[in-house]
């Protein structure tokens, strides 16, 4: 069964596109064995909650992988993955990803 990842991102309100940008060519830049493995990557704004209930949340990504071993990769190994991250990181005031088969 594909594994679905959901990963929320806590950045400023004028960092939003920057981070966005660097989902649009997530799934062909990723590469294993020199082919893409990803089977999806997408990233959007979190709509405002009057609520509350995004927790101060402002990106939403999903990402989708054939097993859980591409997503381990994807975390340990993958090249786009991890220029992501490094570009992510001085951003952050918040993160949380949970994964889960459909």
């Amino acid at each position: 069964m594909p594994i679905n990842r959901v990963t929320l991102f806590k950045v400023a309100e004028d960092q939003i596109p920057a981070v966005l940008a660097k989902y649009t060519t997530l799934a062909a830049d990723a590469k294993k064995d020199s082919a893409p493995y990803i089977l999806s990557a997408r990233a959007a704004k979190v709509i405002p909650d009057p609520a509350g209930r995004n927790q101060g949340y402002t990106v939403a990504a999903t990402t989708v992988f054939k097993s859980l071993d591409d997503m381990k990769f994807y975390d340990e190994g993958c090249e786009a993955h991890g220029q992501i991250k490094t570009f992510l990181k001085p951003l952050l005031q918040g993160i949380m990803t949970v994964y889960f088969e459909v």
